[in-house]
């Protein structure tokens, strides 16, 4: 087997299918084998009504770990067009703007956030300094596509 197919299935066997299980038995996904192109059959996931009622709610009203965690974030912007009301998206855009603009960082005197200046170390002044051009390019996005999303409301 190809290292990327034993990759996925791995991936697949340990960590989707009990939550692709969960989601069938909450009703909220159904499987469908299909012949496969070779010999292996597919399986097709397909939403089902609630299944697409209860992805707009979590798209609408993520929570806050969907925000303040950048993987889960990054999984909220992959399906977020699914949305249709721009205003809806802004809202969900701001929440994440409201928290990278609050005081940060990975390390703290007390209650003051240190930055890259503030280090000698030259891997910790690399981290700061990688986080904060991200952080930046991130919020100068959501406030461009914030304002785009708003003009269209």
């Amino acid at each position: 087997m190809p290292r990327a197919s034993r990759l996925l299935y791995h991936i697949a066997d340990g960590t989707l299918y009990p939550a692709i299980k969960r989601l069938e038995r909450a009703g909220l996904l159904e499987r469908e084998t299909r012949p496969g192109s070779v010999a292996a059959p597919r399986h097709i996931l397909i939403l089902t009504p609630d299944g697409r009622s209860e992805l707009l709610r979590r798209l609408r009203e993520p929570d806050e770990l969907f925000i303040t965690d950048e993987n889960r974030w990054f999984t909220v912007l992959a399906f977020l067009r699914h949305l249709d009301d721009p205003a809806e998206q802004a809202a969900v855009l701001q929440r994440r703007l409201t928290f990278l603009t609050q005081p940060a960082s990975f390390f703290w005197d007390r209650d003051r956030p240190l930055r890259a200046a503030d280090f000698d170390d030259p891997f910790r002044k690399g981290l700061l300094t990688i986080a904060t051009a991200t952080s930046r390019t991130e919020i100068r996005w959501l406030r461009e596509t914030i304002g785009d999303l708003t003009a269209r409301a």
